[in-house]
């Protein structure tokens, strides 16, 4: 079992920045591919980035230059760097665990799920 907390959502003027933190119980973190989804009001859930449990990151291609993720698993924590945020980016961000193979883009392959922090950009 893992769960996860997010946290460092909030209000933030267009081309400001948030760092989000999703912070992981347990021991196993290290063995766990760690996603980022957000989900808009009205619309579905979409993929933002991915770190495999080896240190290989992927990017949705709306964020890609402007968002970083990182792990750090001396703390079981992984992150989400924002930067240069657009109204476009307001959503619930989610973190994700995934325990398999690959490192998926795919939230049906995520095992757990954290309850989200809202981020909003205004214009």
């Amino acid at each position: 079992q893992v769960q996860l907390v997010e946290s460092g959502g909030g209000l933030v003027q267009a081309g400001g920045s948030l760092r989000l933190s999703c912070a992981a119980s347990g021991r196993t973190f290290s063995r766990y591919h760690m996603g980022w989804f957000r989900q808009a009001p009205g619309k579905e859930r979409d993929f933002v980035a991915v770190i495999s449990r080896s240190g290989g990151t992927d990017y949705a291609d709306s964020v890609k230059g402007r968002f970083t993720i990182s792990r750090d698993n001396a703390k079981n924590t992984v992150y989400l760097q924002m930067n240069s945020l657009k109204p476009e980016d307001t959503a619930v961000y989610y973190c994700a665990a995934d325990g398999g193979a690959i490192a998926p883009k795919s939230g049906s392959r995520y095992d757990y799920w954290g309850p989200g922090t809202q981020v909003t950009v205004s214009s």
